[in-house]
């Protein structure tokens, strides 16, 4: 997942700071430990990854890229088997009416679509609804729309 460090870091950032501050989080299991357990379990560990990255694991971070520079490229942290989740909750993104009336649905764009990529947002409706922009090729979508467990807990 992409993790926003803003209001992680120590002190935090301003609220009007407009650069990025991200980093990669992640969560690993064996695919026979995700059959065995069920999408909680899976919600649960990325969870874990999220609460656990704070000041100390990023200026940690930081002090590595400072001894070791490199460029970021996300094939460099996402592989084939992997799903990387982003999206920013903070922005009201249905808010933007542009004098046309508020939209029917938020999409990322065209630049950085790969397999596996999820964007989530805010959802449309009130109420702690959320939207999800999923990226996938049309076979591993397909698996992904006969998934019983996880269709038992959305709602399109």
């Amino acid at each position: 997942m992409a993790a926003d460090n803003r209001k992680r870091l120590s002190p935090p950032s301003p609220d009007n700071y407009f650069g990025n501050s991200l980093h990669s989080l992640r969560a690993t299991a064996t695919t026979g430990r995700l059959l065995d357990c069920s999408i909680g379990w899976a919600a649960w560990r990325l969870h874990q990854a999220v609460v656990n990255h704070d000041d100390k694991v990023i200026k940690e971070f930081m002090d590595s890229r400072l001894k070791s520079p490199f460029v970021y490229t996300a094939s460099r942290f996402f592989d084939a088997s992997c799903i990387q989740i982003g999206g920013l909750p903070r922005f009201n993104i249905y808010g933007n009416t542009f004098g046309l009336g508020k939209g029917l649905a938020v999409r990322s764009g065209y630049a950085n679509k790969f397999d596996g990529k999820v964007t989530v947002y805010p959802g449309r409706k009130s109420g702690g609804s959320m939207d999800m922009e999923i990226c996938q090729l049309p076979e591993n979508m397909e698996a992904f729309e006969s998934d019983e467990e996880f269709i038992g807990v959305v709602t399109c």
